[in-house]
């Protein structure tokens, strides 16, 4: 497949989530056309089966493929543990996962008290984020905690006051204890609760936004490969697409994507 610098970057989450990378990438690649494609009729992935997860996977990368991309970022943590190494063997274009750029950013920033990495359970279960520090650093000290609740707060809209502080000191005071200096926010709604996170681990602890660091990943892979959209083909199109009703994507994306999204399609894909 010839790819081309005008083709768009294809973007897929199992649900909403994934808006977080999708923003950074806008916000680092502003001329950049994307397409996102939310899997909304079998979100979470987390509870899922490898396999299962990287079938979804294969089928949400063709559908993205048929559309002319020009490089895939896998936007979902659970699909970027399960899924990546299939995806990258199958498809023609390059393949981005949201674990390694942000396991990268996190060495580059610790001052040797160790990474903290949360996430949903089955991310933390998989030990994806803990295999990519290990491999950057087999010297770095790793600890891994499951944040189940934050997910449901975010997309409530219960990002900030006493409720999402009280979950989030008692998800993170053993940070504090174990004396970790760099976070990994390691699933894509945690960006919504960072002021609570930041406030709650304190000034010395920096936190990584694994969607910023993928989107660097993306700028920089781009460029290399020559395929960055030029700054005169104009204001980008910007195209959504659900595998059930849109209508709560659309209200409850908008908060991820820090923007109104004006339409989302309800595509069918067959499995």
């Amino acid at each position: 497949m010839r790819q081309d610098s005008h083709g768009p970057i294809g973007v897929f989450d199992s649900g909403i989530g994934g808006l977080t990378v999708l923003k950074a990438l806008m916000a680092r690649l502003p001329h950049e056309r994307t397409l996102y494609l939310g899997d909304t009729a079998r979100v979470p992935y987390g509870t899922k089966s490898g396999e299962v997860v990287t079938r979804y996977s294969l089928k949400n990368a063709e559908f993205l493929l048929e559309r002319g991309i020009k490089l895939l970022v896998v936007a979902c943590n659970t699909a970027s543990a399960a899924a990546l190494p299939a995806l990258q063997a199958a498809l023609p274009v390059p393949v981005l996962g949201v674990i390694e750029p942000g396991a990268r950013t996190a060495l580059q920033r610790t001052r040797g008290g160790g990474v903290g990495v949360i996430g949903t359970p089955g991310t933390v279960r998989s030990g994806a984020y803990q295999r990519a520090l290990e491999a950057g650093d087999p010297k770095v000290a790793v600890k891994a905690t499951a944040c189940p609740l934050f997910v449901p707060l975010a997309e409530e809209g219960w990002t900030t006051g006493d409720v999402p502080l009280l979950v989030a000191r008692e998800y993170l005071a053993g940070f504090a204890r174990d004396g970790v200096d760099t976070l990994v926010l390691g699933c894509t709604h945690y960006p919504l609760l960072k002021g609570v996170i930041a406030e709650v681990v304190g000034p010395h602890v920096s936190l990584v936004d694994s969607a910023e660091a993928t989107a660097e990943a993306a700028a920089v892979l781009l460029e290399e490969k020559g395929l960055l959209a030029p700054a005169s083909a104009g204001a980008p199109e910007h195209a959504f697409f659900v595998t059930d009703v849109p209508e709560r994507f659309v209200e409850v994306g908008a908060r991820f994507l820090g923007r109104p999204i004006p339409s989302a399609e309800q595509v069918d894909l067959r499995f």
